[in-house]
């Protein structure tokens, strides 16, 4: 099984792709380049920002909530215009927004990272009811947040380990007791970056270097992979008026030679089905 382009643009550092599923269209981040991307068919758009930004979820049909280096903040994509919503590291000028994502209450996940990707500079952080909260901190890239469609668990990675972690939910989404391990890539060294979970639970990984997105079942057994005509695999997203199409966005930063594809963002038609991405609920 493999990919092919959707999208031809050179990314330095692709992240983020999020299907807006009222508005049919798939919007991801250049994050070196401080940029959003987006298309509709064959019309290309770009919002360039003076900020590093990352990662989104969506508040209505037009207004996307953006996590920055220093900020959550609502973006209408219709006007160019935003708004504050929440301070995000703003007095740490070393770290940056990295991977997030909308939680099935309405909370936004989002992850920090320091920009030269200093150890436990990072961490994991949830906006829900007006309150941001840290969740797990000490970490270096955090990554692959995602959550199961019976909103049993969520599930993240701190890429240097190499390991998935399955953290339990309770009822009105925050951790429940401590992570355990769900996917261990140490031995094959593979490094985890973002992840998405399936509407059956299976859990689908990019796997930076390694050129792949790699599904695990509910008990992190390998299913089955996909080959990707890009290097460095940054994140993947479900989408698509059936929600089987299955988007990732790549990096062509620190290639020494990086061929045509790296930093492009690309699809595959699947059988399984993806979630649709959450609303972020404001108050």
């Amino acid at each position: 099984m493999t990919a092919t382009v959707y999208d031809p643009r050179t990314c330095s550092l692709g992240e983020g792709p999020l299907w807006h599923p009222e508005r049919s269209q798939l919007f991801w981040f250049d994050i070196n380049n401080k940029r959003l991307l987006s298309r509709v068919d064959d019309r290309e758009m770009v919002w360039q920002f003076d900020r590093h930004v990352s990662a989104a979820g969506w508040i209505d049909h037009d207004t996307l909530l953006i996590a920055s280096e220093v900020e959550l903040f609502e973006f209408n994509v219709e006007t160019g215009t935003s708004k504050p919503r929440c301070p995000l590291e703003p007095e740490n000028p070393l770290t940056r927004s990295n991977d997030g994502r909308a939680d099935p209450w309405g909370g936004f996940w989002i992850g920090t990272m320091g920009k030269q990707a200093q150890p436990k500079a990072g961490a994991i952080y949830r906006w829900y009811n007006g309150e941001l909260r840290t969740l797990f901190d000490g970490l270096t890239i955090p990554n692959a947040i995602c959550f199961s469609p019976d909103r049993e668990f969520a599930y993240f990675a701190d890429t240097p380990t190499r390991q998935i972690m399955r953290q339990p939910l309770g009822t009105d989404g925050w951790p429940n007791g401590k992570p355990s391990l769900h996917v261990d890539l140490v031995t094959q060294g593979r490094n985890p970056d973002g992840a998405v979970v399936d509407a059956d639970g299976n859990l689908w990984n990019a796997q930076w270097g390694a050129s792949r997105i790699t599904c695990y079942d509910t008990r992190g057994r390998e299913l089955m992979h996909v080959d990707m005509p890009a290097e460095q695999v940054s994140c993947p997203a479900f989408g698509g008026t059936d929600c089987t199409t299955l988007f990732a966005t790549t990096a062509a930063e620190g290639m020494h030679a990086p061929s045509d594809t790296q930093g492009q963002t690309f699809f595959t038609k699947l059988d399984q089905k993806g979630q649709p991405e959450h609303r972020v609920i404001l108050t």
